[in-house]
């Protein structure tokens, strides 16, 4: 969404209080955490949540993902395969994410206190690459979800045990730990059934 319409909304005029582009639509939904629906958290974006977790697909053949910190005005960007995405076209993927982040704060902000406290000056952002897994191609997905888990749940440094050698077990926890948390699953009585009607290949 933030990088399809990005055109728009960088096309679009602004008024004289640098206000009134062309947001994508649904942004107001995701600033105040209605969607998706069925994990809404209701939680509004600067005011609730100071940390935002998202994963990025580059050209629909590799996954990187962006730890976007409201309150130092500053996205990290973890990147499995280094060489797969050049710095020029790294700031092209950021740009979208480096001016609509902080221009929605502004946009969406409901008292005066937040419209000072927020500035439409685009963030910064990082990449880091010592300390940070490395995977071959195929793996990219699954790095770029337990990056933003490690992150998440407090690691400073990404643990030795996330590496390829782990790869396949890692892959299959995840895999374990969605499939639980799908919505529904804990409405199932004959959960034995359901996994074994289940094609993996389907």
């Amino acid at each position: 969404m933030w990088r399809g319409k990005y055109g728009e909304f960088k096309s679009s005029l602004p008024d004289h209080n640098g206000l009134g582009r062309r947001l994508p639509g649904g942004s107001w939904d995701l600033y105040a955490g209605s969607v998706p629906t069925f994990c809404a958290t209701n939680k509004t974006w600067g005011v609730d949540i100071d940390e935002i977790y998202a994963p990025v697909n580059f050209q629909n053949d590799h996954w990187i993902a962006i730890w976007i910190s409201i309150p130092k005005r500053h996205i990290v960007v973890w990147n499995s395969i280094v060489k797969h995405i050049s710095k020029a076209q790294l700031d092209e993927i950021m740009e979208p994410f480096l001016t609509m982040v902080p221009y929605l704060l502004v946009e969406c902000a409901s008292t005066d206190k937040e419209h000072i406290k927020y500035s439409l000056e685009p963030f910064t952002y990082e990449r880091p690459t010592v300390g940070v897994p490395h995977c071959i191609a195929g793996d990219c997905c699954v790095y770029a979800l337990k990056y933003m888990e490690c992150h998440a749940l407090g690691y400073t440094l990404f643990p030795a045990a996330f590496c390829e050698k782990n790869v396949k077990h890692i892959r299959e926890k995840m895999a374990h730990d969605i499939f639980h948390e799908t919505p529904g699953f804990e409405g199932i009585e004959d959960k034995t059934s359901y996994y074994n009607d289940l094609d993996t290949y389907g």
